[in-house]
């Protein structure tokens, strides 16, 4: 009986051994794996560490990079987008949002010649309503010499287009006189570019180094210009050209600061691009009725014999002085004013500050003998009447001597 108890005992002896021995064998191969997942655990949390600790350094010692692209980004959309520099003192409190501009789309019918009568005189009706607000208020109310659009001097002073204290004498300067003011619509010429029309621009101005809302010098100008034609005739440019550049920077720098201010660089960019890409009857749809009745009044006034035709010298004479600007004495806000229409030479506007009127240079033979009817003298004209809409004293296009 012992024996048997003995045996059995020792069956269950081996059997509990033999359940430890597999079980120890079970906890082998399962052991490696777990050294991996702690090792990899481990190496996780290093590697979470050094990211940690390359992100605190990296906001630590490179705060000025992403700061100096987020301005570059943000001068380029405003440049995009038709937005000039926002004034310095501008409170966004209790001021209106900007407009958001919308550029416009070439039509099939835009290099179509337009219908633009002589004879036929245009009725000009401003807006009742105040383009800002849409309110109608018994208030005086700014009309723009360009659109049809209106504004109370407090929308205007609310948009930050009007300085402190200026209301009243853009009133009396300005506004109600027949020289005008162009509304913000009107005096950017870079809005009457086209989405495709702006991307050519900027690509441009990028590839020439051109930082945007920067102020210009002569250098940096004529820089620009020769870097310009080189891109676009592969040879240097020629001296004839250069002096007509150097021209036109002292015609965008009237007050002789030296330099020239980034919108009015803009705006003359923006009309020599429509002058190269759109032909002249696509130039002559953007015409407003007022512009298109100041030029009648301008056509009409140099034919003296009413037969319908004109000389290319008094066509010449046009393009010098009835669409030319002339710098007023004070511009004490920055919806300045610029003078479209005849100026006689007993005028004010010829006499100001005891200066002399601008000389017209004598015409040639061929010139006395080329006629210019109507629908001519608009074609030839229509640059000049479009680079005459902005405030600026600036002049936005020379005309060729």
């Amino acid at each position: 009986m012992g024996v048997l108890m003995s045996r059995r005992q020792t069956v269950e002896r081996v059997q509990k051994v033999s359940l430890a021995v597999s079980a120890f064998k079970d906890g082998l191969r399962e052991q490696p794996s777990t050294r991996r997942r702690t090792e990899a655990g481990t190496a996780r949390q290093g590697t979470l560490e050094q990211e940690v600790q390359e992100g605190e350094e990296e906001a630590v010692a490179g705060p000025s990079q992403p700061e100096e692209s987020s301005a570059a980004k943000a001068a380029w959309e405003r440049l995009r987008d038709g937005r000039g520099v926002e004034p310095e003192e501008f409170d966004r409190a209790n001021r209106f949002t900007p407009p958001a501009f919308i550029r416009p789309k070439r039509e099939l019918h835009d290099d179509e010649p337009p219908d633009i009568s002589l004879e036929q005189r245009e009725q000009i009706l401003n807006d009742e309503m105040c383009e800002i607000c849409e309110v109608w208020t018994a208030e005086s109310l700014f009309p723009c010499r360009i659109c049809h659009r209106v504004y109370h001097d407090g929308c205007l002073r609310r948009m930050g287009y009007l300085q402190k204290d200026s209301a009243v004498e853009v009133t009396e300067t300005q506004a109600h006189t027949e020289t005008g003011w162009s509304c913000y619509y009107c005096d950017n010429l870079n809005l009457l570019l086209t989405e495709e029309e702006m991307y050519s621009l900027m690509e441009t101005l990028k590839n020439c180094k051109i930082i945007p809302e920067s102020c210009l010098t002569l250098d940096d100008f004529l820089h620009y210009k020769h870097q310009v034609h080189k891109q676009q005739f592969e040879r240097t440019m020629p001296e004839a050209q250069e002096e007509q550049a150097a021209l036109q920077f002292n015609a965008l720098d009237p007050d002789k600061k030296g330099h020239i201010e980034w919108q009015d660089f803009l705006s003359h960019e923006s009309i020599q691009l429509l002058q190269k890409i759109r032909p002249q009857n696509a130039l002559l749809r953007l015409l407003t009725p007022k512009e298109r009745e100041r030029a009648r009044t301008a056509f009409l006034a140099l034919d003296q014999d009413n037969d319908g035709f004109i000389g290319e010298a008094e066509c010449r004479q046009a393009r010098h002085s009835w669409f030319r600007k002339h710098q007023k004495e004070m511009l004490s806000c920055n919806v300045s004013i610029s003078h479209v229409g005849p100026i006689s030479e007993g005028s004010p506007a010829s006499s100001r500050n005891g200066k002399s009127p601008e000389k017209i240079l004598p015409a040639t033979k061929q010139e006395e003998t080329r006629s210019i009817d109507w629908p001519g003298f608009l074609r030839e004209n229509v640059a000049y009447i479009l680079a005459a809409r902005p405030n600026s004293a600036a002049l936005h296009l020379q005309p060729l001597a």
